[in-house]
């Protein structure tokens, strides 16, 4: 076969995989703002589909999206004129993603902090037979380390962040293995037993304002903090998720 030929036929298999993954709905799409579940605080849905959040408590999922996948890319504008501690009292700057998030007190997060230290965080919040943060409060969480300390401790200087700066979060969970990128580098692997858990995506954020927008792919999982009320059934049941 020549080399012509050759590469005529591997580009059309590249094609048919791509045309396959299109049709399964494996390919990251923007989910408009307005798609969102928001299930605390508010944001303002722009045109372009972004979202604006200049709340100091903001927490949202995205329904029927697959659970493992999911990315951000955000304009931060500084910290929120309001500020509001967390459920353990602490005040933290943060944006981050969820996945798997079967309600507020069973999913992964991974949190890229802003102040007071600047790093990458991947937890998980596990509280079987819970789903609202009033029935889990802050209990359940565990702070997982990476296989891989060479990438995480690599990024540390860099995960600094200005404002006024553009920045990106991707995060990939496979089997158990998660992948994180901030800014397209690879700044975390790691496994994750996260098999009991099964939900959409989302994403959170801790006194900052941003304008964001989210990619994820399409998936059969609904939000089971939404409830069959949309948005407002969603705050209702999250029961002010911290």
């Amino acid at each position: 076969m020549s080399r012509g030929l050759a590469l005529v036929s591997g580009l059309a298999v590249v094609a048919a995989f791509g045309a396959m993954a299109r049709a399964r709905g494996d390919e990251a799409r923007r989910v408009d703002a307005g798609e969102w579940c928001v299930t605390r605080g508010k944001l303002s849905a722009g045109s372009d589909g972004r979202a604006r959040i200049e709340e100091p408590k903001v927490r949202a999922v995205v329904p029927k999206t697959d659970g493992n996948d999911v990315e951000i890319r955000f304009d931060y504008d500084g910290p929120s004129v309001e500020t509001a501690r967390l459920g353990s009292g602490e005040l933290r700057r943060q944006i981050g993603l969820k996945l798997r998030a079967a309600d507020g007190c069973n999913l992964v997060y991974v949190m890229w902090r802003i102040e007071p230290r600047a790093e990458l965080v991947v937890s998980i919040k596990r509280n079987p037979g819970k789903r609202t943060h009033r029935e889990c409060g802050t209990a359940g969480y565990q702070n997982l380390k990476p296989s891989k300390g060479g990438a995480a401790a690599a990024m540390g200087a860099a995960m600094a962040m200005a404002p006024g700066s553009h920045h990106a979060l991707h995060a990939v969970l496979s089997g158990r293995m998660l992948r994180v990128w901030a800014d397209k580098a690879l700044a975390w692997e790691g496994e994750v037993d996260a098999d009991a858990l099964e939900g959409p995506v989302g994403m959170r954020t801790d006194n900052v304002r941003v304008t964001v927008e989210l990619l994820a792919r399409r998936g059969g999982q609904g939000a089971a903090a939404c409830g069959a009320g949309g948005a407002r059934g969603a705050a209702a049941e999250a029961a002010e998720e911290d």
